[in-house]
């Protein structure tokens, strides 16, 4: 059984095994991009997948960095309301404790 293959189902996965393509008759000559060896292509095809495989490793290094950056921020925010908590908390000790001397003066 020999059926040709189409462009969405090739008969083979392997470039170097497909039939070349023909120029069409509706484009005028040189109108297309000139063909490159096989070589260049698996070297390209090559460092583009080391590359592609080190895409979502810096992704997700770069959003643990966020994360990491909003806990900061966040922890800080907290210890900021904290601290201001304790120091109207003191500044009443503070005013109870003059008022309380005052009266006693006073007396």
């Amino acid at each position: 059984m020999n059926i040709a293959g189409t462009i969405d189902r090739p008969l083979t996965n392997d470039p170097t095994k497909q039939a070349p393509m023909k120029p069409s008759t509706s484009e005028p000559a040189g109108s297309a991009i000139p063909d490159f060896t096989t070589t260049d292509a698996n070297d390209s095809r090559q460092n583009r997948t080391r590359e592609m495989q080190l895409i979502p490793e810096a992704l997700a290094r770069a959003h643990m960095r966020d994360r990491l950056q909003e806990a900061e921020q966040e922890r800080q925010a907290i210890h900021l309301a904290t601290a201001r908590r304790m120091q109207r908390r003191a500044e009443r000790a503070s005013m109870r404790a003059r008022r309380a001397l005052a009266m006693a003066v006073m007396q």
